[in-house]
């Protein structure tokens, strides 16, 4: 059984969020602010937390940083009233996982917390399995029996997000503002030139691929029953 550790100020919502995960067989801690939450965290042991932008005492970007500084690895997805890029880039620097944007959609927040609990143990086992395919991030492969190609540390990375997420597109956006730095001068059409190198280069594996999704961006494909 995984515990969810649940930081909200608001009453309500905080319930609400409870009595949903507690339905669906998650153990639950509940705290109202960060400073609470760091004292539970102290005392306890949690597989991921839920964790509001804005709360008395300490906001979820200080205790995030915290836990941060503290060389904890914990999955936080940060829940905010507000979504803008500046936002979402203030929580990623400072260690968020994933974020959503109130009001809360509990299918979307199950789903949400699956796939960081699954990205979790991915980064703690440096490696993705697809059928007999490896990825390993310590040597930036992609292998399978005798055959095995190497990968630049960027798509290797590009690569590694979208297996992670099959379930997920991503934006070229996204994926430019992850990869490439905020005062590059490169352009966001190099997104499309290093998934066309990653295309090629992970050939020989039908296992996996990267698939466009119109309008949107890329998703990660795994073929898990391809022999």
């Amino acid at each position: 059984m995984f515990t969810v550790l649940i930081v909200e100020d608001d009453k309500n919502l905080r319930k609400l969020m409870d009595i949903k995960l507690s339905a669906e067989g998650y153990k639950t801690l509940l705290a109202e602010n960060g400073v609470m939450a760091l004292d539970i965290l102290f005392n306890n042991h949690v597989d991921i937390a839920l964790v509001d932008a804005m709360m008395p005492k300490m906001n979820g970007y200080e205790f995030v940083k915290e836990v941060r500084d503290s060389g904890s690895a914990l999955p936080v997805i940060m829940i905010t009233a507000r979504g803008t890029i500046a936002d979402k880039q203030k929580g990623f620097s400072v260690g968020v996982d994933d974020y959503m944007v109130k009001p809360i959609d509990f299918s979307e927040m199950s789903l949400r917390i699956k796939a960081v609990l699954r990205r979790a143990k991915i980064v703690s086992d440096r490696k993705i399995y697809v059928g007999s395919v490896v990825l390993d991030y310590e040597t930036l492969t992609v292998s399978k029996g005798d055959i095995k190609v190497s990968l630049t540390k960027k798509e290797f990375g590009i690569l590694y997000k979208l297996l992670s997420y099959p379930e997920r597109s991503f934006s070229k956006t996204a994926l430019f503002e992850e990869f490439w730095s905020w005062d590059s001068d490169t352009e966001e059409d190099i997104v499309k030139v290093y998934v066309n190198r990653i295309r090629n280069k992970i050939e020989p594996f039908s296992e996996i691929d990267v698939e466009t999704v119109r309008g949107i961006g890329y998703r990660g494909i795994k073929n898990e029953d391809t022999k």
